[in-house]
């Protein structure tokens, strides 16, 4: 039976489901699941939900904890897969930092985990540890799979891909719901089923670029009709991914409040009203960590007595992996990979992309796109230029190059001037301290 490793187990609602589908998994269900987290009281809360969900499924997995750096060895030592969802820093003090220091200097952001100043600042704390993972990988469990969740994605997933020397692809829950959301909302719930789809981009802003019913007619007419009117209710949330289409011709993966910080188009101190006008949720990403940890608290205390949880299998793509993998039964996921051999004709090879892969027990095979319309890979090109240039200052820990990928970081560049950029990003490196390393 494969040994399953979780990093960051202390994100226990995601180490719930994750886990949970892997019990509801005939392939996956004996597995030996090692869970590993530096905060004591938060990995012995997600020991003692995933015990009671195992002894709901009868006790056929072997669940261990492992707290602590000195202890991650053992954690990892002769995985097949390993799980990452850690959040370096948490939201007190460095989310916080990531939003508060850049609000002084006029610059405003909704979520701030994946681009932006905030993406920016998250990848550089969050890169060495996972090279650390990564070294330890090579040393106890070298044909691992490691299976990234943590954002920001592509610049995790880019670096893992072009310098640990491990096997590594990144998974986000935005592909596998895409084009079922898009469909529901538009009041064309009745063709979901046997829809056929291809989607490509990078993560967070991958491309609905084809989208046909059963019988292999382009939905893409009929959608374009709706969502024109649909921009017109003014209580309706997704209005910049609408916008998208109205403008650029083809949906993205991920949500609005998400995109509208991704370009120069949006949040604007200029045109104050266009936050009105398009529904933007600024400093939306504190109040939902404020809301998860207090909700975690509540829903701890109501499941933390129970000796049995019951636990349905998720839309997670991470069980489907590793079933896929162990049984030899093909799978296909949208997957964070390099674009080597320029899976997508028109972005870098340096990118990490998010294209249609093939899942089996050889691994995972990404597939040949071919090229984006032009005007999405522009679009694509503005986010990519941030994360290769986030991604080579980790690597080479040149703080220059933090400064240019905060000055190419379209939002950003649109709202500040480039003496006023270089002061904030000084400012964020002295208030994370010790949550970075060194630049010089």
């Amino acid at each position: 039976m494969p040994k399953i490793t979780f990093m960051g187990a202390g994100s226990t609602v995601f180490a719930r489901n994750v886990i949970g589908d892997c019990l509801c998994t005939e392939s996956l269900k004996n597995s030996e699941f090692a869970i590993y987290d530096i905060d004591g009281v938060r990995l012995k809360e997600s020991k003692s939900i995933l015990d009671a969900m195992n002894c709901a499924k009868g006790n056929p997995g072997k669940i261990t904890a492992y707290l602590g750096v000195e202890n991650r060895k053992e954690a990892l030592r002769g995985a097949d897969f390993v799980i990452n969802a850690i959040q370096v820093g948490l939201y007190d003090p460095c989310t916080i930092i990531d939003f508060e220091i850049p609000k002084k200097y006029g610059l405003r952001q909704t979520i701030g985990d994946t681009l932006g100043i905030g993406g920016i600042m998250r990848a550089l704390r969050t890169i060495p540890v996972i090279k650390d993972f990564a070294a330890d990988m090579r040393e106890v469990c070298p044909n691992a799979w490691f299976l990234n969740y943590t954002n920001p994605m592509a610049m995790l997933s880019g670096y893992l891909q072009r310098y640990s020397g491990i096997n590594a692809v990144g998974l986000c829950h935005s592909v596998q719901v895409c084009s079922k959301g898009l469909l529901e909302d538009l009041g064309m719930e009745n063709l979901v089923d046997g829809r056929k789809e291809l989607i490509a981009g990078i993560n967070h802003m991958a491309w609905l670029l084809e989208i046909k019913d059963a019988n292999g007619n382009d939905l893409y007419p009929e959608i374009k009709r709706r969502a024109k009117e649909k921009m017109n209710d003014s209580e309706f949330k997704d209005k910049v991914r609408y916008d998208y289409i109205d403008k650029f011709g083809y949906y993205c993966t991920e949500s609005s409040e998400h995109n509208s910080e991704y370009n120069m188009f949006y949040i604007k101190s200029k045109y104050p009203e266009l936050i009105e006008k398009y529904n933007i949720p600024i400093d939306e990403y504190p109040r939902r960590c404020i809301n998860q940890i207090k909700g975690w608290k509540e829903e701890y205390a109501s499941l933390s007595d129970k000796k049995s949880i019951d636990h349905n299998r998720s839309r997670e793509y991470a069980s489907y992996i590793m079933e896929s993998m162990v049984t030899g039964t093909p799978y296909q996921i949208g997957g964070n990979v390099l674009n080597k051999g320029h899976l997508i004709k028109n972005l870098p090879e340096e990118a990490c992309v998010e294209v249609p892969c093939l899942v089996n027990g050889q691994g995972i095979r990404p597939c040949y796109v071919g090229a984006l319309p032009v005007q999405c890979a522009a679009m694509n090109m503005t986010n990519i230029n941030v994360q290769l240039l986030t991604i080579e200052a980790a690597h080479t820990l040149k703080k220059e190059h933090i400064y240019q990928a905060a000055m190419l970081d379209p939002h950003t560049g649109s709202e500040l001037d480039i003496d006023t950029i270089v002061k904030m990003v000084d400012d964020l490196l002295e208030a994370h301290g010790n949550w970075l390393p060194k630049y010089n």
